[in-house]
């Protein structure tokens, strides 16, 4: 039992640590809580609302091992390095390419509500 709750606590670490230091993940967060309001307001139905959280919860989970995959990088090879720019900027586009298909789903479930 004590082994799950380090493994909790070390989650929720990871977490805290994301919130303080990444803007972009905060971002994320603020559009993802409007998706979830305007959910509320427009009042999606349930199969709407899995597709409003699983892509809430992909983007953010990209976001996060973009920042772990970058961090990584940037010990490995602590200076200038094309093949780790090529890596991160990869990465980087793995989460907009994400975010795009997020935005995607987004309005295809709101537009037709608010129309």
């Amino acid at each position: 039992m004590r082994r799950l709750r380090d493994s909790f606590s070390y989650a929720i670490t990871g977490l805290a640590q994301m919130w303080k230091r990444e803007r972009n993940l905060r971002i994320q967060v603020f559009i993802l809580a409007g998706s979830v309001a305007a959910g509320f307001i427009l009042h999606i139905n349930p199969l709407e609302w899995v597709a409003v959280i699983l892509c809430g919860a992909a983007v953010l989970s990209a976001e996060m091992f973009n920042t772990a995959l970058e961090s990584l990088a940037d010990i490995v090879s602590p200076g200038y390095n094309h093949k780790v720019r090529f890596l991160k900027d990869v990465a980087a586009g793995a989460v907009l390419v994400l975010s795009i298909g997020a935005a995607a789903v987004g309005l295809i479930i709101f537009i037709p509500k608010i129309w």
